[in-house]
Formats: C-alpha cells, sequence, structure tokens
C-alpha cells in the first residue's frame, strides 16, 4: 500500500537532515543513502534487546532471530522476484558479490583463451575482480567501448560478443553519468552466445523496479547502503542451477553439513556460501528499508527527482566554462566540470557552504581516462532532496566559481 509522494513527509523521517544543527544539502546519495528512521530503529532495537547468533543454539532468542533473519532474505527475494530465497546470498555489498562470482563461477569454469567482456563505463569493482580471476586463469578481459555521448556503444558490443565470450558483465545504471544501459538487449544477446550475464544493481536497484526473472539475470548484486540501509550488507542474487553448480568460496561455519580432517561436507543453499556469522543486525535492518521503501511511490518519487535534477541544470548552465559530462535524460544524477579550475576547489567552497557533493574520478578510472578528465563534480538525487536543496547548490556554485 503506498500513498501519493509527499516530500515533507518524506524528510521529516531522516534525523541527519532534520535534525542537523546546520542545514545540509546532501547530494551525494549515489555514493551513499541517508538512512530512514524506520532503519535506524531496527539497528538499535536489535543491539538492545535482540542481540543473539542465527541458525546456532537452541535457545528461544536465536531461534526468533533466525526467523527474522530468514524473513529478511525473503524479503530481498520479493524485491527481486527471485524464484526460490535459496538464490539470495548475503554479502558485505556489491563489491564482495561480484567477487564471489568472479572467484567461485569464473575461476572453476573459464579456460586460457576464453574472455569476459567488461563495459567501460564500468566502476571499479565491477572491472577488477575480472581482472583478478584472468590472471589466474588465462583468461581474457575486453572492453566493451562507450560512444561519445557516454552510452554503451552497442554495435562494439555485438562485434566482440563471440563464441570465446562466457561472461558479460556490466551496470544496469552507471555511477558517473546515470547513463541506464539496455541490460534486457545484452542479456539476451549474452546467453544468444552461450555466455552469462552479471548485472551490477548498485545503482539501478535505487530507481527502477527489478525482476531477474523477467530480466533472466543470471547474476545480479546491489549494496544495502545505497538502498537506504546500513552499510556492510549486501545481496547476490544468482540461478539457482548455478549457484548449485558453483564450489564454496569462503570457508567456515555454518557452511558446512560435516567436518572431519578427513574432508568436508558443505552444505546447500544458500548457506554455502555466507560461512561465519552473518551482518545479522544489518540484514534485518536492510529488509526493514525495502519495506520503508515499498510504502512510497516510487513513480512520484522519481518524478520529483527529476524535476529537481531540472531545476539545477536550469540553475548553473549560465555559468562561465561550465560544461555537463554525457548528460542523460532520464538520470537522477548528472556530472560536469568548469574549464579552468579543479573540481576539487570547488567542491572545497561548496562543503565550507553546507553543500556535499562528490568530486574526483568516482572510481571509474577507464571511463575518466576514455573522457580525457582527472576527475568531474557529480550531483546525485535521492527522493529526499528539495527544492531548497538545489536551490542553495546553485548558488553555492555561483558563488564558488566567482571566487576562484
Amino acid at each position: 500500500m503506498t500513498t501519493p509522494f509527499d516530500i515533507q513527509a518524506i524528510r521529516s523521517q531522516f534525523p541527519a537532515l532534520v535534525d542537523a544543527a546546520h542545514p545540509i544539502t546532501f547530494l551525494d546519495s549515489a555514493a551513499t543513502t541517508q538512512k530512514p528512521l524506520a532503519m535506524i530503529q531496527s539497528l538499535d532495537s536489535f543491539y538492545r534487546q535482540h542481540s543473539a547468533n542465527v541458525h546456532r543454539g537452541s535457545h528461544q532468542l536465536t531461534a526468533s532471530l533466525t526467523q527474522r533473519f530468514e524473513q529478511a532474505r525473503d524479503t530481498v527475494r520479493d524485491l527481486l522476484n527471485a524464484r526460490d530465497r535459496k538464490e539470495i546470498i548475503w554479502t558485505r555489498g556489491a563489491t564482495e558479490a561480484l567477487n564471489l562470482v568472479a572467484q567461485s563461477w569464473a575461476r572453476s569454469t573459464l579456460q586460457p583463451g576464453d574472455e569476459i567482456l567488461v563495459s567501460e563505463l564500468e566502476h571499479h569493482a565491477n572491472i577488477v575482480p575480472w581482472q583478478i580471476v584472468a590472471e589466474q586463469t588465462g583468461a581474457v578481459v575486453v572492453k566493451i567501448p562507450m560512444t561519445s555521448d557516454c552510452t554503451l556503444d552497442m554495435d562494439a558490443f555485438h562485434q566482440r560478443l563471440t563464441a570465446k565470450t562466457r561472461i558479460v558483465a556490466v551496470a544496469h545504471i552507471t555511477n558517473v553519468t546515470g547513463t541506464r544501459n539496455p541490460i534486457e538487449t545484452i542479456i539476451a544477446a549474452a546467453h544468444a552466445r552461450g555466455a552469462i550475464a552479471v548485472i551490477d544493481g548498485a545503482q539501478g536497484i535505487v530507481h527502477e523496479t527489478v525482476d531477474v526473472q523477467a530480466l533472466d539475470a543470471d547474476f545480479y548484486v546491489f549494496s544495502g547502503h545505497k538502498l537506504f540501509g546500513p552499510s556492510g550488507i549486501g545481496v547476490l542474487y544468482g540461478k539457482q542451477a548455478l549457484l548449485e553448480a558453483m564450489p564454496p568460496w569462503h570457508g567456515g561455519g555454518k557452511m558446512v553439513e560435516k567436518v572431519s580432517f578427513e574432508g568436508t561436507q558443505y552444505t546447500g543453499l544458500p548457506g554455502k556460501f555466507e560461512a561465519g556469522t552473518p551482518n545479522i543486525a544489518s540484514t534485518i535492518a536492510l529488509a526493514e528499508s525495502i519495506h520503508w521503501l515499498n510504502g512510497i511511490d516510487r513513480q512520484g518519487a522519481e518524478r520529483h527527482i527529476h524535476a529537481l535534477r531540472q531545476k539545477a541544470l536550469d540553475g548553473i548552465k549560465d555559468i562561465d566554462g561550465l560544461r555537463i559530462i554525457g548528460l542523460q535524460p532520464e538520470a537522477s544524477l548528472f556530472s560536469f566540470v568548469v574549464d579552468g579550475i579543479h573540481h576539487h576547489d570547488i567542491a572545497t567552497l561548496l562543503d565550507e557552504q553546507g553543500v556535499t557533493l562528490r568530486a574526483g574520478n568516482h572510481c571509474a578510472h577507464p571511463m575518466l581516462d576514455a573522457l580525457g578528465l582527472t576527475g568531474t563534480l557529480r550531483v546525485s538525487l535521492a527522493l529526499y532532496n528539495t527544492e531548497e536543496d538545489i536551490e542553495r547548490f546553485v548558488a553555492a556554485l555561483h558563488k564558488a566559481c566567482d571566487l576562484l
């Protein structure tokens, strides 16, 4: 059940924004979001009243907590429309999830000469794990270049997708320009060539409804902290048949049926990939964030975000030397540079005026190299931002550029 989007009602649920001694204009939500009170209260309640381990012990506290822990898995299964709860693996974040796929599926499958197609628009977490496993197996990482307007070069993608391709790894939505990759086309094309598709949904799941069955994605990953949840928790979705065929990655407690010095028998999904005590509090709190988000008019929120983005673009378009980099029509963020002024100098002056945004390479060296840039300033919006936020940003940017 959702209610019409009400920005003031939404914003009032974010203590970091409304309880601060000084107003905060937070425009760095692509890095991490601020947190709603419902999620914060979940964490507080866990550590005050419910701390215990899960899947261990026979007392009531651990039994109750285990039930909530597994209900959280069901919440994520519903969020992604996964076929089975066994397809939801808890990780520390999207980065760990990508490394898990690389070190389990890819390392046990790739042969010398096999190819891994990776988009030039990726951030480092969806590049480096593939480079590491390529070195380990003799496989080759092949770049899918981007076009001059910062979208994926689909002609090059189709040309480089061959019988040698075993993996195609792309972001759902990229973190520098907000480019939305055509993942439906990419996944179908990968499957037609016998490759699997790995989708980094860290940015995408925040702004779109995701149906992994409709997408037919083989793996889809995301981080909790970008989805209004806590840090240190993330999700790997994988098709059950793929996950069952994969060897364990981390070894330890909980992921075993029987251990002896003669050998170990591993448990089934999802425990096989969840060695050790999990991040119980954050898992339950992430589910609380998802429940909270499910109660919001998402379409109304996206319309609100896009209206704010346009207001920001209109407010800064006359600044001398300002260039928007790869502007995407439906994105919740945009990157820009101001010729002759270093991005960190501008960011510092904005910060002094209470405006927080990201400056730098955004952990996307290949993309910035392709653009011939060392960094940009990035404005990334979330549903809690207001028109006042944009007016402060525009005024602060004009002032900073006048001073520099």
